[in-house]
């Protein structure tokens, strides 16, 4: 059984920084598809940032150079560096991960961006 664990969330002003981290357990994290979701109160849930195996990167274009993806596959773990957080980025942030016949979600973490 393979387990995601989301953890850096918390409140911040806006223009301020976060990093979340999301740590599997279990093998094969190396040619997984990493992705970071969220999802604001009322909407659904969007597709943030994504990192392939290969180490290609693609962002939302609402947080193109704020946000960057990362990975250290010696810790089985994703980041997410958050930068210039905006009160817009307020949501709950799931990391994925994906390959064939592998699809796993994390519980989500709380990011709050006050004004």
């Amino acid at each position: 059984q393979v387990q995601l664990v989301e953890s850096g969330g918390g409140v911040v002003q806006a223009g301020g920084s976060l990093r979340l981290s999301c740590t599997a357990s279990g093998s094969g994290f190396s040619i997984n598809v990493m992705r970071w979701y969220r999802q604001a109160p009322g909407k659904q849930r969007e597709l943030v940032a994504t990192l392939t195996p290969g180490g290609i990167t693609n962002y939302a274009d609402s947080v193109k150079g704020r946000f960057t993806i990362s990975r250290d596959n010696a810790k089985n773990t994703v980041y997410l560096e958050m930068n210039s957080l905006k009160v817009e980025d307020t949501a709950v942030y799931y990391c994925n991960a994906w390959r064939p016949s592998f699809d796993y979600w994390g519980q989500g973490t709380q990011v709050t961006v006050s004004a």
